[in-house]
């Protein structure tokens, strides 16, 4: 359920605005969908996990406050975002 470090580091050479960066919301958003779509593979396998289910409902939350400032800051970067990570249909 968590990422790897080579997972991470893929994503991180993926979003992040320069070498050093690591914590803009663009990376935040990315790392949060990784981990996201990995815990929706846990809930076909383990239907009735109710804790992790509270933890999944929290990342969503988080992420969508990222999103939300991203949106309100920088909304050309937000469009691009969400179309990279495909999560408007």
């Amino acid at each position: 359920m968590s990422l790897t470090s080579e997972k991470k580091s893929g994503i991180l050479s993926q979003y992040q605005r320069g070498p050093a960066d690591t914590g803009s919301p663009e990376v935040q958003i990315a790392l949060l969908s990784e981990r996201i779509n990995g815990l929706g593979e846990h809930f076909s396998a383990h239907k009735a996990d109710h804790a992790s289910r509270r933890g999944l409902v929290k990342l969503v939350n988080q992420r969508r406050k990222l999103l939300d400032y991203l949106k309100a800051t920088q909304p050309q970067t937000y469009q691009s975002l969400v179309e990279r990570l495909g999560l408007r249909r």
